[in-house]
């Protein structure tokens, strides 16, 4: 016997989103079904809205839910469990085995996901994509772990491993972006700089831990990391003064940020060190072209992060702990709220820069 849902499908031919009223199939042998309390909506899913589709889409990868039914296969879970829902493999056992993709037949087809879809109040995907959590958590404003705390506060503390007094840059303050600020306070970075183009998102960010924001319509945000870090008593291969960025991270992924990062960051100590890392976070929607002589002579990296190199069944319970300590302030970074039928409005906000922080869906 199927499962009820509304699910929000992407149609082929427009990037207007409509609700269905579907029977999700019974869990296959590795699958559950979830019935979510709330979704994310992340900036991803607009990337998906306007790029060409061979067919429909179901869409959303962060969401807090409970199993309602298990495959017979299933381990790590069973029904009443609550759980976060993510796109990334919950840990390198979950990694080895092949990409599971959901599919549903709606009105006009046959629909897919890109691992797992969460714009629903229920959803079927695979074990691996679900992680048992406390029961008492809050089942609202946890919802955004599964990818904007992850993606954010991951980059930070996996990919890049900031230490204690290592200076970062993070371009781009939304969900994400405050999620790697909160990721460079806990560890220990100073100064944190927030890159921007909207004065009231900077001064949100130092709610977050940011010590230094930087408006980037007004002012040259190159020049100004340089002119925060400077080294007096460390030089670089042409004799100038050591400036810039520990860790530079594009939480954005446009052309203009991903070729900003790289300049953004401390260029080597001739001799005795290594130049800053450029970390690039945010999905990325057109080529870029950086500078060799600057990554060259000044021993500079350029580094992906794809979901803040996590391992959930590691990463989510210290979220959760953070969260429950007061170091991480979900409750703050969520600044909007939508019902599923409301979910054009919410994707049209998101596209327009209205959203602070991070959006949430919530299921009745």
């Amino acid at each position: 016997m199927g499962t009820p849902a509304n699910v929000v499908v992407l149609p082929q031919d427009t990037a207007t989103l409509r609700i269905e009223q579907l029977d999700l199939p019974d869990p296959g042998p590795t699958q559950v079904v979830v019935k979510e309390y709330a979704s994310g909506i992340c900036h991803s899913q607009l990337h998906q809205m306007h790029r060409p589709r061979t067919g429909p889409v179901v869409l959303g990868h962060e969401a807090t839910g409970v199993v309602v039914k298990t495959g017979s296969a299933v381990t790590h879970v069973k029904e009443g469990d609550t759980v976060l829902v993510t796109w990334v493999p919950r840990n390198a056992e979950a990694a080895d085995g092949p990409p599971l993709t959901a599919e549903l037949q709606v009105s006009d087809g046959l629909a897919i996901s890109e691992n797992v879809f969460t714009w629903a109040d229920h959803t079927l995907c695979d074990q691996q994509y679900v992680v048992k959590v406390d029961p008492n958590i809050r089942k609202d404003v946890t919802a955004i772990i599964g990818c904007a705390v992850m993606t954010g506060a991951g980059a930070v503390i996996n990919t890049a491993n900031v230490q204690a007094g290592q200076s970062v840059v993070i371009f781009g303050v939304g969900g994400v972006g405050l999620s790697a600020v909160v990721g460079a306070k806990i560890a220990g970075a100073d100064p944190i700089i927030a890159v921007d183009l909207d004065d009231t998102k900077l001064e949100f960010a130092k709610a977050f831990g940011a010590t230094h924001g930087i408006n980037a319509s007004s002012t040259d945000p190159i020049e100004a990391i340089h002119a925060m870090t400077e080294r007096s008593d460390q030089f670089t291969i042409l004799k100038t003064p050591v400036s810039g960025a520990d860790f530079a991270f594009d939480c954005i992924g446009i052309r203009t940020t991903m070729e900003q990062i790289v300049p953004a960051c401390r260029s080597g100590h001739f001799g005795a060190g290594p130049g800053g890392m450029a970390v690039l976070v945010g999905v990325p929607t057109t080529a870029v072209e950086l500078n060799a002589i600057d990554v060259l002579i000044n021993e500079k990296q350029f580094m992906g992060s794809i979901g803040g190199s996590c391992a959930p069944d590691r990463d989510f319970p210290r979220f959760l702990e953070w969260y429950d300590n007061g170091d991480l302030d979900l409750d703050k970074l969520v600044t909007a709220r939508y019902g599923i039928e409301q979910i054009n409005e919410a994707t049209a906000a998101l596209e327009a820069g209205e959203i602070q922080g991070r959006a949430i869906m919530e299921f009745a």
